[in-house]
């Protein structure tokens, strides 16, 4: 995979690829001064799986602290972006989450409306 790390104020995120799946990991926090440079990444890794297409991105929060509203928008963004694709060509956004973190349960039941089926989450409780 072909994407550089994003190293950006407390957020620390990398990609990389694992057979037919890409393996994204976040770190540290994400606030409103790394909304950009987040939705740049994301924007990448799609544009990354468009070209060399995988059946599932593998999104592991669960050393992510904190991640506010504006950051979420980025990864709503990219849902809608897979969710536009023509269903053959559409992969699987699976979050590996965490109970030591409560916020994650709440904002990921939320950003699970935006994808549907397209949308797995799991949780280490």
């Amino acid at each position: 995979m072909n994407i550089p790390d994003l190293v950006s104020g407390e957020l620390t995120a990398s990609g990389a690829r694992d057979g037919d799946s890409v393996r994204l990991s976040f770190s540290g926090n994400a606030d409103a001064r790394v909304d950009r440079e987040l939705e740049a990444f994301l924007g990448k890794v799609h544009a990354e799986i468009l070209r060399d297409p995988a059946s599932e991105v593998i999104v592991d929060i669960r050393a992510l602290e904190f991640m506010n509203s504006s950051c979420f928008k980025g990864f709503i963004t990219w849902i809608v972006q897979v969710r536009r694709m023509d269903p053959k060509s559409r992969y699987r956004i699976r979050f590996l989450s965490t109970s030591k973190h409560p916020w994650q349960k709440r904002s990921l039941h939320a950003i699970s409306y935006f994808g549907g089926e397209l949308i797995v989450i799991e949780s280490d409780n």
